[in-house]
């Protein structure tokens, strides 16, 4: 607890921080535009890997702010989908089990135009979680939980650290992002005396997008 909580101190100062630097620029050249593109996530609990992927999408808003030359605040709106899926076969059956949660997040990056077409980016996220499910289709028909693991179930607020790198060809941009989860996404839970938190794991996010600006 006290981790997340320094966690989300940090997070304040960060954003408080960056919108004080804009109050202070000129959004004379600011870029505004639309984006949008595919997601491939996982959660994990230990290291990070590519298993249990489960392919979502996201969409939304950016805008642009310059504060020196060739170097940008970069705040986004975007609603975007997260999880992990895994695939199992046994003796008795088999089938797929999808843990999907659906967020609004808030990343606020700072990006530097390396060259006229490349600009690496790189800050936080915040997110809150609008939707939640994990569905299970097996050989002998398919599952829905939602009636018993909904929205409450899950931390409502996730947040984590974001980097990636973006071609520039103006007006349109693609690039690659990835997102880092730094909170669990469980909640904290009691059974027979015992507490345990499930699910016991952190986002993990790889995304490839598109950009339209539109000034």
């Amino acid at each position: 607890m006290k981790s997340k909580n320094q966690l989300l101190y940090a997070a304040t100062f960060f954003i408080a921080t960056s919108f004080g630097l804009l109050r202070a620029q000129s959004i004379t050249n600011a870029e505004f535009g639309i984006k949008g593109g595919a997601n491939m996530s996982n959660l994990y609990s230990g290291n990070v890997d590519d298993k249990n992927a489960l392919y979502g999408f996201n969409a939304g808003v950016y805008a642009a702010f310059p504060i020196a030359d060739n170097i940008f605040i970069q705040p986004e709106i975007l609603y975007t989908t997260k999880g992990a899926e895994l695939k199992y076969n046994n003796a008795f059956v088999n089938g797929t089990g999808r843990f999907r949660l659906d967020y609004i997040e808030v990343p606020l990056l700072v990006r530097i135009n390396v060259t006229k077409n490349f600009n690496v980016h790189f800050g936080g996220y915040a997110a809150y979680l609008v939707d939640g499910k994990v569905t299970n289709e097996t050989n002998n028909g398919s599952f829905n939980f939602e009636d018993n693991i909904n929205t409450d179930d899950f931390n409502k607020f996730d947040a984590g650290i974001a980097a990636g790198v973006g071609v520039d060809f103006d007006p349109l941009s693609i690039g690659l992002r990835y997102n880092y989860g730094l909170t669990t996404v469980g909640k904290e839970r009691s059974f027979l005396g015992t507490t345990y938190t499930f699910p016991d794991s952190k986002n993990s996010n790889l995304s490839l997008y598109v950009a339209y600006k539109l000034n």
